[in-house]
């Protein structure tokens, strides 16, 4: 790992009692009911969260790592990720991460979606990582409310490995409780998901870019999630449709682990990523709620103050 590639950005985020205003403001666009305010957070490790780490506070940093450009036309299979590796590349010591990305085929057989989440202290780790697959559909351990798809697939815990490949965007940080940005929101009225209207109203106001990390819960209602399957033989093209991933509707509670940028400073970011699981067995990479006059978010995120582009294209170097 420590021969990828890696480049520091140095951000100088606003205030959290600075953006909370301008997300107080913002997100009025977009939803019915919006409250915005500078909190201490909660103990993480709580349901619903599930946390590795009681908070998320300390050293915040943003870790972008791989990219579409390892998974196309055919996945470069050499891209594999520890994220203890990634956390040295970010110069972080003891913390915690979470976040999304594609999943350590290598261990688990297939290719899946992942939520890292896991901590570090004084040499202990604590594994709270996740991961979504495709399963058969005669499989007893599924999810089958999307009677529309003849795919089905699980999401279940991942202790035995602390990987990941391809493509993965972690918020890294000390782990350790302090004030956040505190964001609930109900009844959305507006166009974009919750993680993106939140990028359009720090776009809106800042020509810096502003990176964000943290966890979201979507209390009520029901949303659309991606799962991967299993790597594609063929090539995916440029220009071509893409239809190899597989969807289904989810229903609440979802746990949502998220990291997103208001701007890209030339690093060939991922603009927004996350990734939810549930107790229920349902998760995947989140798209957008699918019943507005329901939804119900609650989410405590941090500012980054620095991102680091590892294994990026070569173009970001």
């Amino acid at each position: 790992m420590s021969s990828w590639k890696t480049k520091k950005y140095v951000l100088s985020p606003p205030s959290l009692e600075e953006l909370a205003a301008v997300l107080q403001e913002g997100l009025k666009k977009h939803f019915e009911s919006v409250s915005v305010e500078v909190t201490h957070s909660p103990d993480l490790r709580k349901a619903p969260f599930h946390l590795a780490s009681e908070g998320i506070s300390g050293n915040e940093r943003i870790g972008d790592v791989g990219g579409p450009h390892n998974m196309r036309p055919l996945p470069n299979l050499d891209h594999k990720y520890r994220l203890r590796d990634m956390m040295d590349l970010m110069e972080m010591g003891d913390g915690l991460i979470i976040g999304a990305g594609a999943g350590p085929f290598h261990h688990v057989g297939v290719n899946t979606e992942l939520m890292p989440n896991l901590s570090y202290s004084n040499g202990t780790e604590n594994n709270q990582t996740r991961f979504a697959k495709i399963v058969p559909p005669t499989d007893s351990n599924h999810n089958t409310d999307n009677a529309t798809s003849q795919f089905a697939h699980c999401c279940q815990p991942l202790p035995n490995s602390a990987d990941s490949a391809l493509l993965t965007n972690i918020y890294g940080s000390d782990g350790a409780p302090g004030n956040v940005l505190k964001i609930v929101a109900k009844v959305r009225t507006g166009e974009l998901g919750f993680p993106e209207s939140i990028q359009e109203a720090l776009r809106c106001k800042y020509s810096q870019p502003i990176s964000l990390g943290g966890v979201f819960i979507l209390h009520k209602g029901k949303a659309t999630i991606h799962v991967m399957p299993d790597f594609s033989k063929e090539p995916r093209l440029p220009g071509v449709k893409d239809t190899w991933l597989k969807y289904f509707d989810v229903s609440a509670p979802l746990t949502c682990l998220s990291v997103f940028h208001s701007s890209d400073p030339g690093l060939r970011l991922h603009p927004q990523h996350t990734h939810c699981f549930s107790d229920h067995a349902e998760g995947g990479h989140l798209h957008y709620d699918t019943t507005p006059a329901e939804v119900e978010y609650e989410g405590y995120f941090n500012t980054a103050k620095a991102i680091y582009r590892i294994d990026g294209p070569d173009s970001v170097y």
